[in-house]
């Protein structure tokens, strides 16, 4: 391991040069004018997998964008680790509030990175993740000190629900046969902190529409006298969560997890800052389910929000109408042991059942998730937990995460191998926003954790 960890001490500024021309690669794949960028970007991946000492790299097509795959078989009787990220980003948008462009990468210190962080979309979702799982393979292979099989999965269509994804992996169960899944696109709790995430919640996703006249109406002959679809709407959605923060949709709760009091104090060690996380994020105070920490609440707990509305007209200027629509996206997040199929269609009856009459709904589902836990007591866990505690140097405790990664329950069902979360990125890297950056600490951190996960994996 020593010579493993001295590699990739002597090769830290190289790692991030390269890991800059990942960056310039603006492969946003929601945008169809970005695709050439999107496919050199898969390439590009392909090349560094090949000098890392891969072998049958392959840029896989879909009936998207491709899949590129590589591997390392040493010995079929050793375990095998299939490495899964993704090279896709999300649009920059709004390009204004980037202190510099997005897709020219910088490093500049930070109260929370004094080491200094790397600033660029996708820095931490997910290429410089992804990325240390390529260089921590890269140090193996050159110290001659890779200890089982590996293979690698890396993706161009995450930000996008993942579309190909589960074609390619049903239609390569062989190829892609593996004893468990090594994931780096979740975040640590802090770097005081470090955390393995070993649960995610699921998504259900659905925009909703109400129709009230037959066309937009002059306010001054008809208000007074007609529904408006945006106040319809706004009270509609004002009734889906009552003032405890408790979800009122009938039988939104009935398959919930029931966290017993030991996990939830165990979950409680972490030094949760309610003033720090006020800061962070400009409020004066939080709200959530009655009951529950806010670190429950981001967690064990589901939860419904409003994503975007709109109606009528928002241009420059005024012009007085009663809009004939108005529309909504909701996103509720699940837990143990909802679904999204079940959670979408206890939505839709209820929010049929309390429009007034009056109007028309439309409740269009969009896509969803489930669930997923990965147990602490695995042989996966531990090996991250052991792995990230010799590079960290401090405990490292299990953690909920929030987000929602759907191919998670997918791989399990269709590999039979559960996937490790082992991330590093912090909730305040910005993701999916202007300014996104990833700490050179934390990238460094990974790098070294990821072989001792093998070594460890592999005893």
């Amino acid at each position: 391991m020593q010579e493993t960890l001295n590699y990739i001490s002597k090769n830290k500024q190289r790692f991030v040069d390269e890991l800059f021309e990942l960056l310039r690669i603006p492969s946003i794949s929601a945008d169809p004018a970005y695709k050439d960028d999107v496919l050199k970007c898969a390439d590009v991946v392909a090349g560094y997998l090949k000098n890392a000492g891969a072998d049958n790299v392959e840029v896989c097509q879909t009936k998207g964008y491709p899949i590129v795959f590589g591997e390392k078989m040493l010995d079929k009787n050793l375990p095998t680790v299939l490495v899964y990220g993704h090279y896709d980003v999300q649009p920059a948008d709004p390009l204004e509030l980037w202190t510099k462009p997005p897709f020219e990468p910088y490093i500049e210190k930070t109260e929370l990175h004094p080491e200094g962080a790397i600033f660029a979309r996708g820095s931490a979702d997910d290429k410089g993740q992804f990325f240390m799982h390529l260089k921590a393979f890269e140090a193996m292979m050159k110290s001659n000190t890779l200890p089982c099989n590996v293979k690698f999965i890396l993706e161009g269509e995450e930000e996008v629900g993942s579309v190909s994804l589960g074609d390619f992996v049903n239609e390569n169960k062989e190829k892609l046969s593996c004893d468990c899944i090594l994931i780096s696109d979740t975040h640590i709790y802090s770097n005081e902190q470090p955390t393995v995430t070993t649960g995610l919640r699921g998504l259900s996703y659905v925009e909703v529409e109400i129709e009230g006249p037959n066309r937009d109406l002059h306010s001054g002959l008809y208000g007074g006298a007609v529904p408006n679809p945006i106040h319809v709407l706004s009270r509609m959605i004002a009734k889906l969560i009552d003032e405890d923060g408790h979800i009122t949709i009938d039988g939104f709760y009935d398959n919930v997890e029931t966290v017993s009091d030991a996990d939830r104090a165990d979950m409680n060690k972490l030094k949760d800052n309610p003033e720090e996380f006020k800061k962070s994020i400009g409020l004066n105070g939080v709200e959530g389910e009655k009951g529950y920490t806010t670190l429950e609440r981001t967690s064990i707990r589901p939860t419904l929000d409003c994503n975007g509305i709109w109606g009528g007209y928002t241009g420059e200027g005024a012009k007085t109408v009663i809009p004939s629509k108005a529309s909504a996206k909701i996103s509720m997040r699940l837990v143990p042991y909802q679904t999204p199929e079940e959670i979408t269609e206890k939505f839709t009856k209820y929010f049929e059942k309390i429009a007034p009459e009056n109007v028309k709904v439309k409740v269009t589902p969009h896509h969803g998730g489930m669930p997923y836990v990965l147990p602490t007591d695995t042989k996966e866990f531990l090996a991250a937990k052991h792995a990230m505690e010799s590079a960290f140097g401090k405990e490292v405790l299990p953690y909920r995460g929030g987000g929602s990664i759907p191919i998670t329950a997918m791989f399990e069902q269709v590999l039979g191998a559960k996937s490790v979360l082992m991330g590093f990125g912090l909730d305040s890297d910005a993701i999916h926003s202007p300014n996104e950056h990833y700490g050179l600490f934390n990238f460094y951190k990974g790098i070294e954790s990821i072989p001792q996960f093998f070594e460890n994996y592999s005893k």
